[in-house]
């Protein structure tokens, strides 16, 4: 290795530590997203399947909390720390595709989007999705460079990884095929053992999630591969999915990444494998998503598994394209300022979610999930609920229950009553702590929840309190004393998809 290359290799090992610390900062100072604690509930009960999505997620959290402890920085740890060998991944398959150069851009451009940022910080199962998206890529490289056909094995563990984490790997399977027919001289892979070993390496890796599935009525399957289904189509969602990517991919590496792209689809840079394996990994999944917008809400995070070859592209369009004076000015000034401005999205977000400063203490579209205010709001609940005797906290849904849990005194009794399903693997309540008191923990609404109205006959409202982010009121709980149930406490009617 050069010093040029030793230097480049080093500042760019340095620069993604920096991030990585910059993360761990921020997560050690955010409070959790509703969805985190929910997922922290899972870390505590593994299993091989929830009803949402595979355990992923849940054994990265598991891993974090042994280390740091049930903290917000305890939940994030692992999955903040999941970016060096992400990282690792994507200048390794960027290096042996397009050169050491493109390596160094593309792993610093991954990491200063907010796909990579936010994605590892706010752990959902994206995160694991994220590193063993980018190790797929890397293991498909290894087979293009070596021609051995035991890096098919590598790779079936990976794409086996990635579906543990969230089924969106499954299109890592058609793109595999779309990539070997259009390369002719990797065609001969469709006669090896090795691609069919590889296939049932990922299968056999994935296989516990499947079990879980048949012991549980198919649900997660059902509940998430339904989601495909084309009721109506509502054309208007698909103006919401170009602006969020751009949002989260930041906008300079957002454009680095369309030229690439571009670039690459027609033959302007690399060889023919290369660029064949960068736009087979990131139009399988956009595509699909493309066509889902037009009948349903795509969350821009469904992304996360496109960013490694998109980030590959926008650093092939920085070193291996040839471009016009006009473009190439473009392309120097997006590769400029991409890093800042990436950075300082990321800084304004977190500095947004904890305070509200930047809209000036109004409403945005982080107000609701971040658990901003939380501790407070814990605090009173608890005083409330020892000061009227319950035994056990309801909440109607499980994003407040999983708050709930994760912010009250360690082992308090907190129950959501009713989606049974989402808490499968844990163990059912203590039937006494259910036939006493019970405090209802719910938005202030006009009328009383149904399911509080059909379950008891005394409903006493026993306090209201505000959860607030400086002077915003983001919501006010009501605390009502629940007494003299008329029917079972727990509604165990199955969920909608099996019924």
């Amino acid at each position: 290795m050069s010093p040029n290359e030793d230097r480049l290799v080093r500042n760019t090992t340095l620069t993604v530590m920096a991030l990585v610390v910059l993360r761990l900062v921020a997560a050690a100072w955010t409070p959790l997203t509703f969805d985190e604690a929910y997922y922290w509930i899972w870390s505590k009960h593994l299993a091989f399947g929830y009803y949402d999505h595979p355990p992923g997620v849940a054994l990265v959290i598991r891993l974090g909390t042994m280390i740091a402890g049930d903290t917000e920085l305890g939940v994030r740890l692992i999955s903040i720390l999941l970016a060096l060998p992400m990282s690792f991944a994507v200048f390794r398959t960027a290096e042996i595709l397009f050169g050491r150069r493109v390596a160094a851009n593309a792993t610093i451009l991954l990491n200063v989007t907010l796909m990579a940022a936010v994605g590892t910080l706010i752990v959902t199962p994206d995160s694991p999705l994220l590193v063993t998206s980018s190790f797929v890529l890397f293991f498909l490289a290894k087979v293009l460079e070596s021609g051995r056909g035991a890096w098919w094995l590598a790779v079936g563990v990976a794409t086996g990884l990635a579906l543990a984490s969230k089924y969106t790997a499954m299109f890592f399977g058609p793109a595999i095929v779309i990539w070997l027919i259009s390369v002719p001289k990797l065609r001969r892979w469709f006669a090896s053992p090795w691609l069919y070993l590889g296939g049932l390496t990922a299968l056999a890796v994935f296989s516990p999630v499947i079990l879980w599935n048949a012991d549980h009525h198919w649900v997660s399957f059902i509940k998430q591969l339904g989601r495909s289904e084309v009721i109506q189509f509502k054309p208007a969602f698909i103006g919401e999915l170009i602006p969020t990517q751009i949002a989260f991919a930041t906008p300079f590496v957002f454009v680095l990444g369309a030229m690439g792209l571009y670039a690459l689809s027609r033959r302007d840079g690399g060889a023919l494998a290369s660029r064949a394996l960068v736009n087979a990994m990131f139009w399988t999944i956009t595509l699909y998503f493309l066509w889902h917008s037009l009948h349903a809400r795509v969350e821009a995070n469904w992304f996360a598994p496109v960013y490694p070859p998109l980030a590959i592209a926008a650093a092939a369009a920085v070193d291996v394209i040839l471009w016009g004076r006009r473009s190439q000015r473009v392309v120097n000034f997006c590769l400029r300022w991409a890093s800042p401005v990436g950075i300082v999205m990321f800084a304004c977000l977190i500095l947004q979610a904890n305070t509200g400063i930047l809209t000036g203490f109004r409403r945005d579209a982080t107000v609701r999930s971040v658990g901003v205010g939380w501790r407070t709001l814990a605090a009173n609940i608890e005083a409330t609920r020892a000061r009227v005797g319950a035994s056990c906290v309801l909440a109607p849904d499980y994003g407040t229950a999983s708050w709930l849990t994760f912010y009250l005194p360690k082992g308090t009794c907190v129950i959501q009553p009713t989606q049974r399903i989402r808490w499968v693997n844990m163990d059912e309540p203590d039937p006494a702590k259910l036939s006493g008191k019970l405090l209802w923990v719910d938005e202030v609404r006009a009328s009383i929840q149904p399911y509080v109205a059909q379950t008891f006959a005394k409903v006493g409202r026993v306090g209201e309190f505000k959860r607030m982010r400086g002077p915003l009121v983001i919501e006010t709980y009501a605390l009502d004393l629940l007494e003299q149930p008329k029917r079972p406490v727990l509604d165990n009617s199955p969920p909608p998809e099996l019924q």
